[in-house]
């Protein structure tokens, strides 16, 4: 059975400044380019500016104070404290200024690798056990061969790699994504990394659906409303897609020259869901060069990041990598990157009863009424003339090109031979020469 989501262990708040794993000077100098990049000054707009509890803001603001880098501003009244205004002094400015020509990196306080390792194993990709009914459910309508999911299964289940291929337009991105909807659990998404001194941002609102996020009762000083530590952000285990645009260079870390801060690279964002390279084969990189970028993260669940510095920087690899082309694997693999993928699924085009379900299925969707002499047409005159190679995509292009003909002929939507020759023409182009 799936894990609950409950199951999965939040990340504790700190409860006192040493419990984040930061160094002092460091958490320090957050506090003053974030004060002096947003000039806010009340302490609860500070907790939540640098994802800290109330209490431990107040403690590093106390320590500022001591160093006469901040002020209060006003008198510091029992039972207002979480309205005490705060300021920089003028050495306060003088740091700031000093630090954000180190780095431009302000804001949320940002998690120690080490710590980011612990909550890695609380939440692994690897934990989940996926049902045969969770991965239906997950399909949708797709009609799928009856013995795949018996293949899928265990491949979800297992966290490795997946190699998804076979002919266009039968599926395979339909499938990666269906496997992504089974997962159907959350998990806790760190918003920046401290990775070797320097530190890297993670969260990221195109990858990462939030689900909610845990904050400090204004109210309250001693004690903390968060259920969680803040620096963190509950989403949805991520999905990220790329296809023929990806590079080997979206998969370094991405330095920002004028911020001085790293972007994580794409498989770091999938971390602890699902990273899905669609249309392999179609990006510039060689295929073999992509495989062989992932042969150490997929056998030994860590990756290597480089920083500017030449410094190499092991880190944690927990994702599920699926893969997806058209083209036959050992057309674009040699035999020791295919040792590599651990499951290689070929999703072939649907037998003719299967599309038979599936055109069914997409014209009651669009309100298109089937039409028997329509489909013994097709099914006779047309499908023979492509060898009756059948493919998921064609119900769908069919019935919209149908649709899009009685729309323009001011017609009620109906399906006739003459209007599945119409539609047929635009599926496929014919082989001749063009005269230039």
């Amino acid at each position: 059975m799936n894990r609950a989501v409950s199951d999965i262990v939040a990340p504790p708040t700190p409860k006192h400044l040493e419990d984040t794993g930061l160094p002092l000077v460091l958490m320090r100098d957050i506090l003053l380019k974030t004060m002096f990049r947003t000039s806010i000054t009340k302490l609860t707009e500070i907790s939540k500016r640098l994802c800290l509890p109330i209490p431990q803001t107040l403690e590093l603001i106390d320590e500022a104070r001591q160093a006469k880098l901040v002020e209060a501003m006003g008198t510091m009244a029992a039972g207002a404290s979480s309205e005490i205004g705060f300021q920089l002094t003028e050495t306060g400015k003088s740091r700031a200024l000093d630090a954000l020509g180190q780095s431009e990196y302000y804001g949320a306080m940002p998690i120690p690798l080490e710590q980011y390792r612990e909550q890695i194993k609380r939440q692994s990709i690897r934990n989940i056990k996926i049902t045969r009914r969770q991965l239906k459910i997950a399909m949708g309508d797709l009609v799928l061969p009856p013995d795949l999911i018996d293949t899928l299964g265990p491949a979800v289940s297992a966290g490795r790699s997946i190699l998804l291929y076979g002919p266009p337009g039968n599926g395979k991105s339909s499938i990666a994504n269906g496997i992504r909807a089974a997962l159907g659990d959350n998990i806790y998404v760190p918003r920046a990394i401290l990775l070797g001194g320097q530190i890297m941002s993670v969260y990221d609102p195109t990858v990462h659906k939030l689900i909610r996020q845990s904050e400090d009762n204004p109210s309250l000083l001693r004690q903390t409303g968060n259920r969680f530590d803040n620096r963190y952000v509950y989403c949805e285990r991520p999905t990220v897609i790329t296809g023929g645009e990806l590079t080997l260079a979206m998969l370094d870390l991405t330095y920002d020259e004028v911020a001085r801060t790293y972007q994580a690279p794409l498989q770091f964002k999938a971390m602890g869901g699902v990273f899905i390279i669609d249309d392999l084969g179609r990006q510039e990189e060689p295929p073999q060069a992509l495989i062989n970028r992932w042969i150490v993260p997929m056998e030994m669940y860590y990756d290597i990041l480089g920083l500017n510095s030449g410094e190499k920087i092991i880190v944690p690899f927990d994702t599920l990598i699926i893969f997806s082309t058209n083209f036959h694997p050992n057309e674009i693999f040699d035999q020791a990157a295919l040792r590599r993928i651990f499951y290689k699924i070929k999703i072939d085009g649907p037998r003719q009863e299967d599309f038979l379900k599936i055109f069914s299925l997409v014209a009651r969707k669009r309100g298109m009424p089937l039409d028997e002499n329509a489909l013994i047409h097709l099914l006779r005159n047309r499908y023979p003339e492509i060898r009756n190679v059948y493919s998921n995509y064609q119900p769908v292009f069919l019935i919209d090109q149908m649709i899009a003909i009685c729309e323009f002929e001011g017609i009620p939507y109906q399906m006739t031979p003459d209007l599945i020759d119409r539609a047929w023409k635009n599926m496929f182009v014919e082989d001749e020469e063009i005269l230039k």
